[in-house]
């Protein structure tokens, strides 16, 4: 890894500025919004536009980008992101801030598929596995030391807004000044969702719940920490330890996955989330105890996310896993969008601990969907299986392409092949 960080060690730089500026104003606002007494219902839906946003980036960017270059696209967008940054403080009002967080989640979309494009580019074959590795590491450091820097200001005034602005802005140096070559770029070609349903329904229903998942990790949590008492340490204490337990368990759950019946893992990690939100929801612990739960949901929603990914694709050609990724990005981003919102609305419902119970609910349904899955389909040979790529949830469909590349070396389980299995899916198509 080192190598790969010493050849692109100021795009990474630049990602890891971006990732502080983008945790800060995800957590800020829901403080933020505390303060200036916005309702918890109109909060999650200014926390919901970012992954609208982000959604609807995910379309559009890749056209502009074939229209008028990466560099432009870059510059352009960077600079609505540093905007917006600074313009949060000097209009406090939901509707306004729900405008700014869909224009940002659209504009950092686009500065994640351009970062990423140009990673692959400046990669070889003999190290891509390792940038995409210190990629997935530098967002997850970036998203952590925007934690730290709450703890600077105060977040009822202008300073903790200009910060990210700041980083953001300067993010770009490294990446405009390193970049050589521009890379060719071509969209992604699209799997329509039917046939992605027939391949995997698990894979459509897991991710789908699992962006519910994330879009309350990571856009709610600050307004649960804030209505739950918590202090501004505690809150971003709380959140670097989802990000933490996301690092340490990835590859141990990767490597179990290779070598058992991915559905059974699915299963299983889903089931132990539920149990254990549902006992923080009903019994109120103490900080410490929640300390532990976030390392525990961070260490399973981020491994699941992957898992999923990994399982559909067992069940595709290697030609078709990029349209069926980008298809289940998709999905992904539609219950992201939704999450804040249901969110929200049962923290209205049941208190600040709706939090914990949207998040049980989601997971405890995932453990139930897949042992179901389990009876309709029957397992394929373990050593068939495609290898386990890490992939962070907020990578772009660009970044899951090429780790799946690098993750391909092992052959994948083909529907052919698990239509001939005892108790297979008999309308699961052939790609």
């Amino acid at each position: 890894m080192f190598t790969a960080v010493k050849q692109s060690w100021a795009l990474l730089l630049g990602i890891m500025l971006l990732m502080v500026g983008n945790g800060m104003q995800g957590t800020l606002l829901g403080i933020r919004g505390e303060i200036e007494g916005i309702p918890t219902f109109e909060m999650s839906i200014v926390m919901s536009a970012y992954f609208a946003g982000f959604l609807f980036g995910s379309r559009m960017v890749p056209r502009m980008i074939a229209d008028v270059g990466h560099v432009r696209v870059f510059a352009a967008l960077g600079s609505l992101i540093s905007a917006v940054l600074v313009a949060y403080a000097v209009a406090p009002n939901w509707v306004a801030w729900t405008l700014m967080r869909l224009l940002i989640g659209f504009s950092f979309c686009g500065v994640y598929i351009t970062a990423e494009s140009w990673l692959n580019e400046n990669a070889t074959n003999a190290n891509r596995g390792q940038s995409l590795a210190a990629y997935m590491m530098v967002q997850s450091l970036g998203i952590i030391g925007a934690q730290a820097l709450l703890n600077t200001g105060d977040p009822s005034g202008y300073l903790l807004f200009v910060i990210p602005s700041i980083l953001v802005s300067i993010s770009f140096t490294p990446i405009l000044l390193s970049v050589g070559k521009v890379p060719n770029f071509s969209t992604i070609r699209r799997m329509t969702f039917k046939r992605l349903w027939d391949v995997s329904p698990l894979g459509c229903v897991g991710i789908f719940l699992m962006g519910g998942v994330f879009s309350a990790m990571f856009g709610m949590v600050s307004i649960w920490g804030v209505q739950a008492g918590l202090s501004i340490p505690e809150i971003s204490t709380f959140i670097t330890a989802t990000y933490v337990g996301g690092i340490a368990a990835q590859y141990p759950i990767g490597w179990l996955s290779d070598r058992m019946d991915r559905r059974i893992m699915i299963a299983v990690m889903a089931a132990v989330a539920a149990v254990a939100m549902l006992i923080v929801f009903a019994t109120d612990p103490p900080f410490v105890v929640l300390l532990g739960a976030a390392a525990l949901i961070g260490g399973i929603a981020n491994p699941l996310y992957s898992l999923l990914l990994a399982y559909t694709n067992d069940y595709l050609d290697f030609d078709d896993m990029a349209a069926g990724s980008a298809g289940l990005l998709f999905i992904n981003g539609l219950g992201s969008t939704a999450g804040p919102v249901i969110t929200g609305w049962l923290m209205g419902v049941v208190g600040p601990n709706g939090f914990f119970l949207f998040i049980a609910v989601l997971t405890g349904a995932l453990a139930i969907y897949a042992g179901y899955r389990m009876t309709q389909r029957a397992s394929g040979p373990v050593a068939e299986s495609g290898a386990f790529a890490v992939v962070s949830p907020t990578a772009t469909a660009f970044a899951v392409e090429y780790a799946l590349d690098e993750a391909s070396d092992t052959p994948s389980l083909s529907p052919e092949d698990d239509d001939q299995t005892d108790g297979a899916d008999k309308d699961a198509p052939t790609p």
